[in-house]
């Protein structure tokens, strides 16, 4: 008796295959991001972990308002900082983390949202791209924009389908729903979840029945009160939080300028430009993918997915019109689009063999290749243009590497260490927990027995000429720091 396609163990086990791809895929981009690609830590990963020590919660009058904003990830930060030491690794260390779990977020979002094939190859997909592997290793709050809608949607699916421990998902999605708050923008994602509530019937009603388990309800918004009382009072004392909050600019911004900063970060497929976030964000392929979402999702507007999608894009474009360097907000829209895009592929080739299990198989090798090239393309691309684009050099520093190995020296001595003025915060903290060291952001009189200088407080001041200069071979501005020694001591 001859075979059939499920008989064969490729075939039976092919989401465990799958499953497995993914799980390896996502702890091995996390390392190489977080490790290796690009390796070191830019200005802004500084100003957050600046931002993540200057927390002061002992005394309401030390209360800085200004201080909520992102405060869920500025104390994991503080956590990891101060367990681990300030290196890079600690400083990303929470990007790692929350990228780990958008990414499970992801799967299982995907499973619930459409069939299993189409979730295993968004994935595969979605994880690969350079914009969610620079979010994910870079040490500033970006990633908090995919866990949140993430884990938002996931926990209303979860409770609009009474899975298992609704009433922890219940208290996840009250919680995730508070405490998301603290993200600029991110009050725009439970707008749209609410306006597809009021505008969808499906909703409308699952929403009744979830305000039928009052005491549940009553958990979880007790929950959410607490988690945002210090947010609450932090406008209280400064209204313009909730203007950052919100989004809305101090200033008028030039809103074709901004346009064409959206045009250049998705479609600039024959310009690439090259930042501290590679454009175009998504690969010509993904966009094409998109599209087809898009089409599908015009299609079936109908659909409560269809409702959120389209109420979160609405919403969205006008405030990235205003504010073009919050991208990465619409990646899960955009996640959502590409697995719509697979959809229809898969749902066109199966309607023409809709008997012809043969044929419905072989259809999935050139849309597996498809997606297989995807990935490669993807990762090769931010792994090469991070390692070896010589224009991102100056966007990523190793300093803090390097005068972590000069001050382990067991013979510098007292040590000054001059840094320029943009740079005394930063290295306050970084060097704290090591003894006999002075940072300023003068120059120094070079009596000390070791004095430090880097490459842009030297280039302030007027020095003679250092014992040895500390270089890094992967910046084109290789002298980073001048070592300066007191022979008379």
């Amino acid at each position: 008796m001859a075979k059939k396609i499920t008989d064969y163990l490729l075939y039976r086990w092919r989401y465990i295959i799958g499953y497995s791809i993914i799980g390896v895929s996502i702890v091995g981009l996390l390392l190489l991001a977080g490790l290796y690609v690009p390796g070191g830590i830019n200005q802004e990963e500084m100003n957050s972990v600046v931002a993540s020590h200057n927390l002061s919660l002992q005394s309401l009058e030390a209360f800085d308002p200004k201080s909520v904003i992102n405060l869920p990830y500025n104390l994991l930060q503080r956590a990891s900082t101060e367990i681990l030491g300030i290196t890079n690794f600690s400083i990303k260390l929470p990007s790692l983390i929350l990228g780990a779990f958008s990414a499970l977020g992801m799967i299982l979002l995907l499973q619930m949202w459409f069939r299993r094939n189409v979730a295993v190859l968004t994935t595969v997909l979605v994880i690969a791209t350079g914009q969610f592997m620079f979010v994910a290793q870079n040490g500033m709050p970006s990633i908090v924009y995919i866990f949140w809608s993430v884990w938002l949607l996931l926990a209303a699916m979860m409770v609009s389908r009474r899975a298992p421990f609704l009433r922890l998902w219940k208290i996840i999605l009250f919680g995730a729903a508070a405490l998301s708050l603290y993200t600029p923008l991110s009050v725009y994602i439970l707008i749209a979840l609410a306006s597809a509530i009021i505008f969808h019937p499906h909703l409308r009603y699952l929403f009744r029945q979830l305000l039928k388990a009052r005491a549940n309800v009553a958990i979880a918004t007790v929950c959410a009160l607490i988690a945002i009382t210090p947010l609450a009072y932090a406008i209280y004392k400064d209204p313009s939080v909730g203007l950052t909050l919100l989004g809305v600019p101090q200033a008028m911004p030039d809103i074709m300028a901004n346009l064409m900063t959206l045009l250049n970060q998705y479609f600039s497929f024959s310009n690439p430009s090259v930042g501290a976030l590679m454009t175009p964000i998504y690969s010509l392929g993904a966009m094409v993918l998109i599209v087809l979402g898009i089409i599908r999702l015009a299609t079936t507007n109908y659909t409560a997915r269809s409702y959120i999608i389209s109420a979160w894009a609405i919403l969205l474009l006008p405030v990235l019109l205003v504010a073009p360097k919050f991208s990465t907000i619409t990646f899960v829209p955009a996640m959502l689009l590409m697995a719509m895009g697979i959809s229809s592929l898969l749902r066109s080739w199966y309607q023409l063999f809709p008997r012809n299990p043969y044929a419905r198989i072989i259809g999935l090798v050139p849309l597996t290749i498809l997606i297989g090239g995807m990935f490669f393309s993807g990762v090769s691309r931010y792994t090469y243009t991070y390692l070896y684009n010589p224009a991102t050099a100056q966007y990523f520093s190793h300093d803090l590497t390097l005068i972590d190995t000069q001050l382990r020296a067991t013979d510098r001595g007292a040590t000054i260490l001059a840094v320029a003025e943009n740079e005394k915060l930063f290295y306050n903290i970084a060097t704290e927990k090591h003894s006999n060291i002075t940072v300023t952001d003068t120059q120094p009189d070079l009596q000390a027995d070791t004095t430090i200088v880097s490459r842009a407080a030297r280039a302030a001041g007027t020095y003679a000429a250092p014992k040895y200069v500390v270089t890094d071979s992967r910046n084109e501005l290789a002298d980073r720091f001048y070592i300066y020694k007191n022979d008379q001591k």
